[in-house]
C-alpha cells in the first residue's frame, strides 16, 4: 500500500464531484486525526472491520493500513468512483454501494468480532446505531463520528436519560473518547463533533424475549417528556392512569418521576411488572 494518503480534492475534481448537503456529507480529512481515530478504535490487524459512509475514502484509507478486512458502505453513486481510485492499492478493502438500513448484515462476510468504524451523516446517526445492534450479526465494538449532543446523549446517566441512550445502553457501554474540531471536515460542519466507543455487551442488558416490551414501554415513557410516568406511559400504551400507577408502584417506582430519571434495572423491573400484571 502507498505510505502517503491520496490527494482528495484531486480526485474530487477529476471525477467532478462535491459534497452533498441532502446526503449529509462532511468529508473528515485531516489525517493526523484519521490516524487518533483508528488508534483509539482498537482495530488490529486482526479485526475485520464495517465503514459506513466512505464518502472520498480518507478514513477508509487509514482503516486498511491497519485492520485485515474493511468493508466500506457508501450510499452516494457518484463517489463510488473516486473510492475504487482512492482505494486501489488497498487489497483488503470492499466497496459496497448502497444504503446500510437496507443492506442485510449477514450478507457482508463479516467475521464474528468485528467492529463498526464509522464518520456518519448526523441524520441518520439514531437509525443506524439500532440497526447495527439489533442485527443477528452484531459488531463487538461500534466507534463513531457524531454530533457532539448526540454523543452526549448517548452516554448519559440516570437524570439526563433519553431513548436513544437506553437503545444504546441496553446494548452496550458508550464512552466519549475525544472531540473533533469542525476545520477537520470538508465542508466544516456547523456543529461540534466527538467520538464515541460503545463495547458491546455478550449479552443484552434486557432479557431476548422482554426487549419488544422494552422498546414499548420506553418509547411509551419518553413520548410526553415533561409529563409525569403515570400520563406518559398511560398515554403511550393505552392504560388507563390509575392502572399504570399501580404497575409502577408495584415495580417500586413513583408514579410521578419522569422517564429520564429511571436507570436501565429500574427499566427491567418496570418491563418485569408489565409482562407478569399486563397480560
Amino acid at each position: 500500500m502507498t505510505i502517503q494518503p491520496p490527494d482528495y480534492f484531486a480526485l474530487m475534481k477529476k471525477f467532478d464531484v462535491k459534497p452533498r448537503k441532502s446526503l449529509g456529507q462532511n468529508f473528515l480529512l485531516d489525517q493526523s486525526i484519521l490516524n487518533q481515530i483508528v488508534q483509539s478504535s482498537g482495530v488490529s490487524p486482526e479485526t475485520d472491520v464495517l465503514e459506513i459512509g466512505a464518502g472520498l475514502g480518507s478514513l477508509t484509507w487509514t482503516l486498511a493500513r491497519t485492520a485485515h478486512q474493511v468493508t466500506a458502505i457508501e450510499i452516494d453513486k457518484n463517489l463510488i468512483p473516486v473510492l475504487n481510485e482512492a482505494l486501489s492499492p488497498c487489497e483488503n478493502v470492499h466497496i459496497v454501494q448502497g444504503d446500510i438500513l437496507e443492506i442485510p448484515l449477514d450478507g457482508l462476510a463479516l467475521k464474528p468480532g468485528y467492529f463498526v468504524v464509522a464518520n456518519i451523516p448526523y441524520y441518520i446517526t439514531s437509525a443506524v446505531i439500532r440497526y447495527l445492534l439489533e442485527s443477528p450479526i452484531k459488531p463487538a465494538r461500534l466507534f463513531l463520528t457524531v454530533q457532539r449532543e448526540v454523543a452526549e446523549r448517548i452516554c448519559a446517566a440516570p437524570g439526563d436519560m433519553s431513548l436513544l441512550a437506553l437503545s444504546v445502553q441496553v446494548y452496550g457501554k458508550p464512552a466519549i473518547t475525544g472531540k473533533l474540531p469542525a476545520g477537520a471536515f470538508y465542508p466544516p460542519p456547523a456543529v461540534d463533533s466527538a467520538c464515541v466507543r460503545v463495547d458491546i455487551h455478550p449479552q443484552p442488558l434486557i432479557s431476548q424475549g422482554q426487549l419488544d416490551l422494552f422498546f414499548r414501554v420506553i418509547k411509551a415513557g419518553f413520548s410526553q417528556k415533561r409529563k409525569t410516568l403515570r400520563n406518559s406511559i398511560s398515554a403511550g400504551m393505552a392504560l388507563q392512569p390509575e392502572k399504570t400507577a399501580v404497575l409502577l408502584s408495584t415495580a417500586g417506582i413513583d408514579p410521578m418521576r419522569r422517564a429520564e430519571t429511571l436507570s436501565i434495572p429500574e427499566w427491567e423491573k418496570l418491563v418485569k411488572v408489565f409482562e407478569t400484571k399486563n397480560s
